[in-house]
């Protein structure tokens, strides 16, 4: 799909059409490629990555429930360094036009920092995305991401560090998304990515024990995508800064709906491991979803959403239509 009418044009990103995975769906792209052509993609997001190698948790690292799938991967990774000679260079290779985003995780501000020095220097990488979920040691173990303090001690190291442009992933683990949005935009962020999965829990009960080995896990899925719709929302309606939306992405219309509600792309996760053709399917269902729902452009779906109504008439009146 090569077509202006389906473009997004973001910082660091010029997407030919507004659908990318997201972090950790394609692991660092190699294991996909030959699943299908990888440059009909709006952008590759890259797993998260950490400092040191990690190898995560002890499995299962992901259990299906009834209201979506629980992970628990503990940002099993490479380290970075791995991912720079061994992986990095052959995406580079095989996908030279295709933007890259990296996400990076840090326990520590200095981590942060590091990483995005290196990636700095890294050409084929266009973007770094800020997975604000890790526990923040500097901060007695809380995530970054809960925390206005946490998200601008972040991205602002990051951002006196590189001149990527650089996405904070934000957490819906919170009360009110609206002043960590903020922080993000003030401390520098060049957009932002939302949500990450919500904190959930699975018991067996014929063991009596947690399904998970930590007990919690990160809820994703077709579940969460009322909730993503409604911080997106309201994350757009105090900045200026694109979205990045992600959350229960399964159909066409949930993509659209995310951009409607102020997300200028879209990232899918779970719906990857399911079918590994769904984002090319996606992509190639835009257009007659475009036509459907009367938008010129990909763009013109974002912000596009009415004013809520004020009164039950203007409600009435708007479902006339």
């Amino acid at each position: 799909m090569n077509n202006n009418r389906y473009a997004v044009s973001l910082p660091g990103l010029e997407l030919k059409n507004p659908f990318m995975p997201s972090s950790g769906s394609f692991y660092y792209g190699l294991d996909h490629i030959d699943d299908f052509d990888l440059n009909e993609l709006g952008a590759l997001v890259l797993k998260t990555t950490t400092m040191h190698p990690r190898k995560g948790n002890p499995q299962p690292w992901i259990i299906q429930t009834k209201a979506g799938v629980l992970n628990s991967v503990g940002l099993a990774n490479p380290g970075i360094a791995a991912v720079k000679a061994d992986y990095l260079p052959k995406l580079a290779e095989k996908l030279p036009n295709l933007p890259q985003m990296l996400s990076i995780s840090g326990e520590t501000i200095a981590e942060f920092t590091e990483l995005a020095t290196i990636i700095d220097q890294i050409p084929s990488i266009s973007a770094i995305e800020l997975n604000l979920s890790c526990p923040n040691v500097d901060e007695g173990g809380r995530a970054f991401g809960v925390s206005t303090t946490g998200i601008t001690a972040a991205v602002s190291a990051v951002r006196a560090v590189t001149t990527k442009a650089v996405y904070a992933k934000l957490s819906p683990n919170v009360t009110d998304i609206k002043p960590l949005a903020i922080a993000a935009q003030k401390a520098g962020a060049d957009g932002l990515t939302m949500v990450n999965t919500l904190v959930g829990m699975s018991l067996d009960l014929m063991a009596r024990s947690v399904r998970l080995y930590r007990g919690k896990g990160g809820l994703s899925g077709e579940a969460i995508h009322p909730l993503a719709v409604e911080f997106i929302w309201e994350a757009a309606s105090v900045v200026d800064i694109p979205i990045i939306g992600v959350g229960g992405v399964t159909t066409i219309d949930d993509a659209l709906e995310l951009m409607l509600a102020g997300a200028s792309a879209v990232q899918v996760g779970i719906m990857n491991k399911e079918d590994s053709l769904f984002l090319p399917k996606l992509i190639k269902q835009l257009p007659a979803a475009l036509d459907k729902y009367h938008f010129e452009t990909a763009a013109d779906v974002t912000y596009a959403l009415h004013p809520l109504p004020t009164d039950e008439d203007a409600w009435a009146k708007s479902k006339e239509k």
